[in-house]
């Protein structure tokens, strides 16, 4: 225990935001709130039209002065240092990651269960929006798996419904920044976070079978996806699975060459240096080679009377996209000959109600995987969640006007990005410009491109996303956390996802919720100078009402074991409630009629404030000295 020896205490948490100050005596020894001194200052009030014109002028004023504009549009910090060496590593980083993003956009719209071409949407005015106000020069903007799973499950297939879930929460994101809210991602632990990871690749690469062995499947969910898998096993298509194989070889193959560096790490010669940036080259771009060549192939198969061989994407519209509103009602769809009714109609009510709780778990999963990226490669610098929140609202609410897939930040197309030598968000510009080329010249060339091919280069890169590599680690650190983990792993296969991580999440909270009901209490007996003995009973945290009837149990006991006097150390109790107030009310009062002391050391006095609203009798100490000499009254007494 540490004799502590203040002489008094000033409580500047009421000080610091409050016209009340809250002084206590020096005497450091006081029985109610009554020897305290509460002192109010007068000041000229003004009156609620006054205050309220107040309040927005400096509202106003905030919004608008220097820092917040440069906080908001970070260009303005990184555009004036801009050199002309950074151009070089920009075009680079922008060219490389449009030679991924264009193929992946177009498989990511497929696991969205929609056209090709919502995927290329995605992909130029989020990222051109993003050079203004993006805070981190490593985060692509564009589709991911993750979100074109989400888009999925929660929006069905219908690009109406995608485009408003784009619209909607790209608003709530804009919301979550200004209100500061990104704390909310703090929630989502890591074990939860790897577990809904986890889930999603292997979701992912089930969907993909379809297209990888040229069968049927349906179903939302893990299981009922490989159910329809085994029911239709018998359909496969040789060619296809043949196809999809040698292409996720390749792209195996060629990932690893990215990394191969010939000659030592110092002092290569200029050949090893030509011959390792070739082959990183060649394995960044594997994705964009893979379609190009598959989709030769599939040409080759067309003119030569076998398309049929394998099957391709198909007819992928020209030009660039409307620019119009989302869609906030969808109309009926009519039979043209018998004006039967073949789809019901929805009003905007009801396609928010579809929309459910992805409106919610769509920004924060979207916020987990932009601030990995930018953690990930900010080099020690501080990050800022609201700004990404601010900056990835704007760019989903712009997208839904271009009919774009909902998009993020995303991991892969991050580490290319760092790899390139990005110097600034500049070299989102040159990535929007290659895709508005591919939209406006290369969309017939799509048209050969195997669907094996497309899956390929989705199941070789969701199968590094299951997160095996957690599991030993956590088992040596904390065993407990696999519990959650695993809860969002199986929640996530086997119900829909946004209700999935809302499972690990409700684990996780049970977790912290049994934490905080079962405080631990260090039991000690020590002894004055004098020699007489008393129990220190030191709680570790805070008392809220799901640990109180527990703490009251504890320490009821350990003075029914002993006659000893006993003292509660409050100093790590920062906070208490009403229920809190009302069993230390009732505790005092079995202490008083076993005619056992009861002292409360160190009790900070806002908590004091709590305690004394329903018994006023409290015994607060805050030396040791103090403390002693009671323990010594009582003992005569």
């Amino acid at each position: 225990m540490n004799h502590r020896g203040d002489s008094g205490h000033t409580n500047g948490a009421f000080n610091a935001g409050s016209e009340v100050s809250l002084d206590i005596p020096t005497n450091t020894l006081y029985h109610t709130s009554r020897d305290c001194i509460v002192q109010e200052e007068q000041g000229a009030k003004d009156n609620c039209l006054e205050g309220t014109q107040s309040c927005c002028s400096n509202l106003w004023s905030n919004i608008f002065r220097k820092k917040t504009l440069y906080k908001r549009f970070p260009i303005l910090t990184w555009l004036p240092q801009y050199k002309k060496d950074y151009i070089f590593g920009d075009i680079v980083a922008g060219i490389s990651v449009a030679l991924t993003v264009i193929p992946q956009a177009l498989a990511y719209a497929g696991i969205a269960g929609l056209d090709l071409q919502y995927g290329l949407y995605a992909c130029f005015l989020g990222c051109f929006i993003y050079i203004f106000i993006g805070s981190s020069k490593d985060v692509p903007i564009g589709p991911t798996a993750i979100s074109a799973l989400l888009s999925f499950q929660i929006a069905g297939g219908s690009w109406q419904m995608a485009t408003l879930l784009t619209f909607l929460t790209g608003l709530i994101e804009i919301l979550m920044g200004l209100f500061r809210l990104g704390f909310l991602i703090d929630f989502v632990s890591g074990p939860v976070g790897a577990g809904f990871t986890s889930a999603v690749s292997l979701i992912i690469f089930s969907s993909q079978m379809k297209d990888f062995l040229g069968i049927k499947t349906s179903g939302n969910t893990f299981l009922q996806v490989w159910i329809s898998i085994v029911n239709d096993i018998h359909n496969i298509s040789w060619p296809d699975f043949i196809l999809g194989l040698i292409c996720i070889t390749l792209l195996l193959s060629l990932r690893a060459l990215a990394s191969f560096s010939l000659g030592p790490k110092e002092g290569k010669t200029t050949t090893q240096k030509v011959l390792t940036g070739i082959f990183w080259t060649v394995g960044t771009a594997r994705n964009a080679l893979l379609v190009c060549g598959t989709a030769g192939l599939g040409y080759w198969l067309s003119v030569s009377g076998r398309e049929n061989l394998v099957r391709t994407v198909g007819f992928v519209p020209k030009g660039m996209p409307t620019f119009q509103s989302p869609p906030f009602h969808i109309d009926p769809v009519y039979n043209e000959t018998t004006g039967e009714i073949l789809q019901d109609g929805q009003s905007f009510w009801d396609m928010v109600s579809t929309l459910g709780s992805g409106l919610i778990v769509v920004p924060m999963i979207a916020l987990l995987e932009t601030m990995a990226v930018v953690q990930a490669f900010a080099d020690g610098k501080p990050t800022d969640a609201t700004q990404e929140l601010i900056a990835s609202g704007i760019c989903n609410v712009a997208n839904s006007f271009v009919q774009g897939l909902r998009s993020n930040g995303g991991v892969a197309r991050g580490a290319i990005l760092n790899a390139s030598g990005v110097r600034t968000q500049l070299s989102n510009l040159y990535t929007s410009v290659i895709v508005i080329i591919a939209l406006l010249y290369l969309t017939p060339c799509f048209y050969y491109i195997p669907k094996a091919a497309l899956a390929s280069i989705i199941i070789a890169a969701v199968i590094f996303m299951v997160q095996y590599r957690v599991i030993k680690p956590m088992w040596h650190s904390k065993k407990t956390d696999l519990i959650p983990g695993l809860g969002a792993f199986f929640a996530c296969l086997v119900l829909p996802l946004q209700l999935g991580i809302l499972v690990g999440i409700g684990i996780n909270v049970v977790f912290i919720l049994y934490q905080a009901a079962r405080p631990k209490l260090r039991i000690e007996t020590l002894a004055t100078s004098t020699g007489l003995k008393y129990l220190m009973l030191t709680p570790d945290r805070c008392l809220i009402f799901p640990s109180m009837e527990f703490v009251r149990k504890v320490i009821n006991k350990q003075g029914q074991k002993s006659t000893l006097p006993v003292v509660i150390d409050c100093t790590h109790i920062y906070g208490a409630d009403f229920t809190a107030a009302k069993v230390i009310s009732t505790m005092v009062m079995d202490f008083e009629q076993r005619q056992q002391p009861l002292f409360f050391y160190n009790l900070q006095p806002r908590v004091a404030q709590v305690f004394e609203g329903l018994n006023k009798d409290l015994v607060v100490i805050y030396d040791i000295t103090t403390l002693h000499a009671k323990l010594a009254e009582k003992s005569l007494i």
